[in-house]
């Protein structure tokens, strides 16, 4: 098992499995869900249609279409508050979990997640690189998992907290 913390693109990962960190209906959103969605073309909302959403913490899997990844998990993320905090963590820990379960079942040995939650759903982004890191650690432990960082102050806190992951 490997992990790396990576600056990037997840669009453009080579590999089994991009994670995507989507909204409950999984028809496309802003950030790395939008992204997600151009790049894989309109194939990946036709079949997301088909999986009826998703509850949070939870994950399901779609084909990658025009990525250079064979297919794209789609989990959702706690929106942070800070009086449910201890089930926002549990929620997040489940994303990451539930994915590299998912991600085993289709034989997935390489795969890239981006950090979830991290964005306009508030999650602290220390925390949130915490939790990834330690839930990768605890159930990747036959995959090599690339976490995949667009923003610049998520780089400054990875090259703090977790230098030796970092490939930046």
């Amino acid at each position: 098992m490997s992990l790396i913390i990576a600056k990037g693109d997840i669009t453009k990962y080579v590999g089994d499995a991009i994670v995507n960190a989507a909204n409950k209906s999984l028809l496309g959103g802003g950030g790395v869900d939008g992204a997600i969605h151009r790049a894989a073309g309109p194939d990946l909302l036709m079949e997301c249609r088909t999986l009826y959403g998703c509850e949070t913490g939870e994950a399901k899997i779609t084909k990658g279409y025009r990525l250079p990844a064979r297919y794209v998990i789609h989990t959702v993320g706690p929106i942070y508050s800070e009086k449910r905090k201890e089930l926002c963590e549990q929620q997040l820990r489940n994303c990451y979990k539930n994915s590299l379960e998912l991600a085993r079942t289709k034989e997935c040995v390489r795969i890239a997640f981006p950090l979830i939650s991290a964005g306009v759903y508030g999650y602290p982004k220390k925390e949130a690189l915490q939790i990834a890191v330690e839930t990768i650690l605890q159930y990747g432990e036959d995959m090599d998992v690339s976490i995949i960082l667009f923003d610049a102050e998520i780089v400054g806190i990875a090259q703090n907290e977790f230098k030796e992951y970092c490939q930046f």
